[in-house]
C-alpha cells in the first residue's frame, strides 16, 4: 500500500514511478508541475491503455488546484467526472454500474455493485486516497454537463457566439476577422452548405454581414443574417454590383437553408439555455472555478463541427482579453481531437486549435488534446506541446507516427534525442504510460493512480439526465391568482389629501415621479405582502408630496488611479417640516433624473386622483435653496465610496467591478504569487539539500572505501596470522617476532574497522539532516500554500471620502410621489396598505 504524498497545491498527483526492468511500480510518487501545462499536452493511447483514467486523474488535480476547465467530450467519457462517491458505499455505484458487466460475471446488479465499491475502496487505498481528498473535489470545483441541442444536460445557447466580440477593430482587426472566417465556416456547415468559406460567394457574403454588425458594436442573429442575404446592407462586393456578384434568385436560396434551419423545432434548443460565454463556462455566477464538459456524443458530425469550431472561436477572443501570466489560469480539454486537427484536411476547427496551440501559453491556458488515432493528427501543428503522455499503442504505424511527432517536439524545445524512445513504448503496459516533460532531464515511466471518479464509461444522454437531476425542462411559475378589481373606486378624499393639486409659485421647480405600477399590479404585490387573500374594498391613486435632491459626488483616490462620480437621486417623504430636513432619513430612488416627468402619470386607474397638502413653510423658492445646502452639507459629511483591497497582492476592486470579476482576478493574482514564492523558497532550500546531498554522497563513497579497505585488512591478517603459525611450526621465524607482527595487522585492522564506523555515523547524520530540510521544506510550501488559499481573509475595506469641490447638487425640487391606497378585508376588519407606485416590484 502506498503512502499519499503530502497535498500540494500546483502539483498534480498523476501516480508512480514504474520500474519496467522490473515490472513493478516503486513507492515514488510522480508530481506533475502544474505550470508545465501552460505549455501544453498531447496524451495518445489505444483503446484500453488507461487512458481516460489518467486524464481523469489529470483533470482531478485541476480541480483539487482549483484551475477551471472547458472539457470538450465527443464519446461522454468525461462525464464520470461527475461520478463522485466520497463515502464509497454501494447504493451510491449501483444506478451507474454496467448491467452487462453484471450478468457476464454472473452477478445480480445488487452484487456487482458491492464488489465495484469494494474495487474502489481497495484502489483508492493502494495509493493512500481517503475520502476527504475526494470531497475537496466538489468543495473546490462546479461541474456542468451541457449538452448543444438538447435539453438532457444544461442547454447552452449559441447566439453568444454570434455577438459582436469586446475587441478594439483598430489593433485587433486580423483577430476579428480571423474569428469571422470561422464562425462563417461552422454556419456553412451546420446548414449543408458546400463551399470555401474564404473565396465562395456564399462564405465572402456571410463574411461582409458579420464585418457590418460587428463593427458598428451590434450583435447579430439568425434572423438578422437571413434578412442581410436577402437584403444586403452593402451595395458593392468588390468591383461588382451585388446582384451582380451574387445574383437575388441565388442569394434567396442561400436564405432559404439557413431559414429551414431556423424554422425546425429541433434547432430551437440551440437558442436555449446559457449563452455561450467563456467566462461564464470557466467560473460560477459567484466566481466559484467551474469545469464545464460540452457533451457532443448526440450531435451529428456538422453539429459537432460547428459547435466545437464556435466554442474554440469563442475561446480565442477569450484568451486575448486576459493578462499575461506564467501561471496555469485554465485549460482546454480535447478528449478525443481526431477529425478536428487532421495533417492535410482544413475543418474549421483546425485554425483556431493552431492558434491556441501557438499564443495560449503566454496568457496561462493550457490545451490538452487526447487521441487513439494517432495516425491522422496533424503533427507538426504538436511541435508546440511541453509534455506528452503514451500508452500502449496498437499498430507499428502508430507507434511511428507519434515518435515523429515526439521528434518534432524535442526538436522545437531544443532537447536532444538521446533517448530509445520506441524500445520503451513497446514496453509500456496498461495504466503505464511515457512522460516526456521538456521541463524535466528527461522522459520518465509511471504507473497511473486510482481515479477519485468512477470510471463507469461513456454515458448516454438520459444518462446525462439522471445525472444532473434535470428529467424535464424547468416549467414556468405557476400564474398567481387574479385579485378582482373593486366594483366602485373610492371618491373622496382620504385625510391629508386634496381633490386636486395644490397651487405653487411660479418659480418654485416641481417634479413628478414615474407611475410605473398600475392598479392590478399593486393588488397582487399587496396580496403577496399580506401572505393571504385579499378582498380588497377601494384602490386610490394618491400624489404623496416629499422633497426631492439630485446631486452627483465624486470620489478621488489618486495613489490607484480612481476618480469615480456617483449620481445621488434622494426622496425626502412623508415629512410635514421641511426646515432642518435630516436627509439621512430619505429614500436612494433606483430611478435616473430622466424618467422625472412634468406631469402626473394614472396608469390603470379611472378614478379621480389626490394630492397630499403642501407641508407649512415649503412652497417657497427659499425653503428649496436651504435644503439644497443642507444635501450638500450631509452629502460631504456622510458619502464616502468602500474599496476592497488586499493589501499583500497589491489589488483593490475597482468601483465597477462586480464582486465576481474580482474574485476571480483575485484567485489568479494569488495562484501567481503562491508559485513565485514557492519556486523561491525550493530555489533556497534545495540548494542547501544539494549541498548536503555532496556531501553525503562523498562520505558514502568514503564509507565504501573505508569498506574495502577494512575488508582487506581482516583479510590480510588471517593470512598474515596463518603464515605466522606455519612458520612458527617449520622454525623460520621467532615467537616474538611473530606476535609483534600479528599486532599490527591486527591494530591495522582495527583502525580501518573505527574508521568505517565513523563513516556510518557521518553519512547516518547527513541523512537525517537532508531528510529534515526535505521535511522543511514540504512544511514551509504546505505554509505558503494554505496563506495563499485563504486569500478572502486577508481583505480589508478601505473608505474614500469626497472633498467639498467634490458634491455638487444639481436640483432640489418639489416632488410629488405616485403611492397606491388600498383598502381591504383580511378577515377580521377592514384594514388599509400603501404601496409606492414608482418602484417596480422585485420579482
Amino acid at each position: 500500500m502506498m503512502q499519499a504524498p503530502p497535498e500540494q497545491l500546483g502539483s498534480f498527483y498523476l501516480g508512480a514511478i514504474y520500474d519496467l526492468e522490473n515490472g513493478q511500480r516503486t513507492e515514488t510518487p510522480l508530481h506533475y508541475d502544474a505550470r508545465d501545462l501552460v505549455t501544453h499536452a498531447v496524451c495518445v493511447g489505444m483503446t484500453g491503455s488507461g487512458k481516460t483514467g489518467l486524464c481523469i486523474g489529470l483533470l482531478e488535480e485541476a480541480a483539487l488546484d482549483k484551475v477551471p476547465a472547458l472539457l470538450i467530450d465527443p464519446k461522454g467519457d468525461i462525464t464520470n467526472l461527475l461520478l463522485q462517491f466520497p463515502e464509497l458505499q454501494p447504493a451510491d455505484f449501483q444506478p451507474w454500474v454496467n448491467v452487462d458487466d453484471a450478468r457476464r460475471k454472473d452477478k445480480s446488479v445488487e452484487e456487482f455493485a458491492e464488489s465495484t465499491a469494494e474495487s474502489w475502496r481497495n484502489g483508492l487505498a493502494d495509493w493512500g486516497i481517503k475520502g476527504e481528498r475526494m470531497r475537496l473535489l466538489a468543495a473546490h470545483t462546479d461541474y456542468t454537463i451541457f449538452t448543444p441541442g438538447s435539453e438532457m444536460g444544461t442547454p447552452i445557447n449559441i447566439m453568444g457566439s454570434l455577438a459582436a466580440p469586446q475587441l478594439d477593430w483598430a489593433t485587433e482587426i486580423e483577430a476579428i476577422r480571423e474569428r469571422i472566417g470561422g464562425t462563417v465556416a461552422a454556419l456553412l456547415g451546420l446548414a449543408g452548405v458546400t463551399a470555401d468559406p474564404v473565396r465562395s460567394r456564399e462564405g465572402i457574403l456571410l463574411a461582409t454581414l458579420f464585418e457590418q454588425f460587428w463593427q458598428q458594436g451590434k450583435d447579430l442573429d439568425l434572423t438578422q443574417l437571413i434578412n442581410g442575404i436577402t437584403n444586403p446592407p452593402v451595395k458593392q462586393l468588390g468591383a461588382f454590383e451585388v446582384d451582380t456578384f451574387y445574383p437575388a434568385k441565388e442569394r434567396f436560396e442561400l436564405a432559404m437553408q439557413f431559414n429551414t434551419l431556423l424554422a425546425s423545432p429541433r434547432f430551437q434548443s440551440w437558442l436555449q439555455g446559457e449563452p455561450l460565454d467563456i467566462d461564464r463556462l470557466f467560473f460560477t455566477a459567484d466566481g466559484k472555478p467551474r469545469h464545464s464538459i460540452l457533451y457532443i456524443a448526440h450531435l451529428s458530425d456538422s453539429e459537432r463541427m460547428f459547435i466545437v469550431t464556435l466554442l474554440l472561436e469563442s475561446l480565442v477572443t477569450w484568451m486575448r482579453k486576459q493578462s499575461g501570466t506564467t501561471s496555469l489560469r485554465a485549460l482546454l480539454y480535447f478528449d478525443e481531437v481526431f477529425g478536428y486537427f487532421p495533417p492535410t484536411a482544413e475543418p474549421s476547427s483546425k485554425r483556431p486549435l493552431l492558434t491556441l496551440l501557438k499564443q495560449a501559453r503566454a496568457f496561462g491556458l493550457g490545451v490538452i488534446l487526447v487521441t487513439q488515432n494517432p495516425v491522422d493528427i496533424d503533427y507538426k501543428g504538436l511541435t508546440n506541446a511541453g509534455t506528452w503522455f503514451i500508452g500502449k499503442l496498437q499498430a507499428e504505424r502508430d507507434k511511428e507516427r507519434v515518435l515523429a511527432g515526439l521528434k518534432g517536439a524535442l526538436s522545437e524545445a531544443g532537447k536532444s534525442e538521446s533517448t530509445d524512445f520506441s524500445t520503451l513504448i513497446t514496453q509500456l503496459g496498461n495504466r503505464v504510460f511515457l512522460m516526456n516533460n521538456v521541463h524535466n532531464d528527461g522522459p520518465v515511466v509511471f504507473h497511473t493512480r486510482w481515479a477519485m471518479s468512477y470510471l463507469r464509461g461513456p454515458l448516454t444522454l438520459p444518462q446525462v439526465r439522471t445525472l444532473v437531476g434535470n428529467p424535464t425542462p424547468a416549467s414556468a411559475k405557476a400564474d398567481e391568482p387574479v385579485v378582482a378589481l373593486p366594483q366602485n373606486p373610492l371618491s373622496s378624499a382620504p385625510p391629508g389629501f386634496l381633490t386636486s393639486q395644490p397651487v405653487v409659485p411660479p418659480d418654485l421647480k416641481q417634479v413628478y415621479l414615474p407611475c410605473v405600477v398600475d392598479d392590478r399590479t399593486a393588488l397582487q404585490q399587496a396580496s403577496r405582502q399580506v401572505g393571504g387573500t385579499l378582498t380588497p374594498k377601494g384602490v386610490q391613486l394618491l400624489y404623496d408630496v416629499g422633497l426631492l435632491g439630485a446631486a452627483s459626488v465624486r470620489f478621488v483616490d489618486q495613489r490607484r488611479s480612481i476618480s469615480e462620480e456617483v449620481d445621488k437621486l434622494l426622496l425626502a417623504l412623508g415629512e410635514r417640516q421641511f426646515t432642518g430636513l435630516d436627509w439621512g432619513r430619505a429614500d436612494t430612488l433606483p430611478i435616473s433624473p430622466q424618467e422625472l416627468s412634468a406631469s402626473p402619470g394614472t396608469p390603470g386607474t379611472d378614478g379621480a386622483l389626490f394630492f397630499a397638502e403642501l407641508p407649512a413653510g415649503l412652497a417657497n423658492a427659499k425653503a428649496l435653496a436651504g435644503a439644497a445646502k443642507e444635501l450638500s452639507d450631509w452629502l460631504y459629511y456622510n458619502s464616502q465610496l468602500p474599496i476592497t483591497v488586499h493589501a499583500e497582492l497589491g489589488l483593490f476592486r475597482s468601483p465597477r467591478e462586480d464582486e465576481r470579476s474580482f474574485k476571480i482576478r483575485l484567485q489568479q493574482a494569488a495562484r501567481e504569487q503562491r508559485d513565485a514564492e514557492v519556486d523561491k523558497l525550493r530555489s533556497k532550500m534545495e540548494r542547501e539539500i544539494q549541498r548536503v546531498g555532496e556531501r553525503l554522497a562523498k562520505e558514502e563513497q568514503s564509507l565504501a572505501q573505508s569498506q574495502a579497505s577494512a575488508q582487506a585488512r581482516q583479510a590480510a591478517q588471517w593470512i598474515h596470522i596463518g603464515e605466522s603459525v606455519l612458520n612458527f611450526f617449520t622454525g623460520r621465524r621467532s615467537v616474538g617476532r611473530a606476535v609483534s607482527s600479528a599486532t599490527s595487522k591486527w591494530n591495522q585492522a582495527q583502525q580501518a574497522g573505527l574508521r568505517v564506523e565513523e563513516s556510518k555515523q557521518i553519512v547516518a547524520r547527513l541523512e537525517e539532516e537532508k531528510h529534515k530540510l526535505e521535511e522543511q521544506l514540504q512544511a514551509e510550501i504546505d505554509l505558503l500554500t494554505s496563506r495563499w488559499e485563504q486569500t478572502a481573509e486577508a481583505l480589508t475595506t478601505e473608505t474614500i471620502k469626497p472633498r467639498r469641490t467634490d458634491v455638487s447638487v444639481r436640483l432640489t425640487a418639489l416632488a410629488w410621489a405616485p403611492v397606491w391606497r388600498i383598502l381591504y378585508d383580511d378577515g377580521s376588519g377592514e384594514r388599509e396598505l400603501t404601496l409606492p407606485a414608482y418602484v417596480r416590484p422585485g420579482p
